[in-house]
């Protein structure tokens, strides 16, 4: 199970370090998600990402006070929006779904912008 873990980990980084060049792609929930599998898997690889000077910082704000910077915040309820509104555009889904998906999408929004701001770095 430990390898699995730490493969997905990596998985995680690699779609992380993506979406720091593909805009649609988030960043850090898979670099969240990978110092959660690191941390069960190899205090190594999590110990690596925690002293990483892109991804350090951040995930201490997390860790330490559940802060989410202005910027990330902004960018992340922006793309719920424009995820939001594509969904409905271009799939034109059922209102149910539209509806289901609008509430989800609202929570998360809401639960972003309630964090605290915190100090990074």
């Amino acid at each position: 199970m430990r390898i699995i873990l730490i493969i997905l980990g990596w998985l995680c980084v690699a779609l992380g370090v993506i979406g720091i060049f593909l805009p649609l792609l988030p960043t850090t929930p898979f670099i969240l998600l990978a110092a959660w599998l690191f941390a069960r898997a190899s205090p190594r690889f999590e110990r690596w990402l925690y002293e990483h000077r892109v991804f350090g910082p951040p995930l201490h704000a997390w860790r330490d006070n559940r802060a989410i910077p202005r910027r990330a915040k902004v960018f992340a309820i922006a793309m719920m929006a424009v995820s939001f509104a594509s969904l409905l555009i271009i799939l034109h889904p059922p209102f149910w779904l539209a509806l289901v998906v609008g509430a989800l999408l609202s929570a998360s929004a809401l639960f972003v912008a309630t964090r605290n701001e915190g100090r990074i770095g």
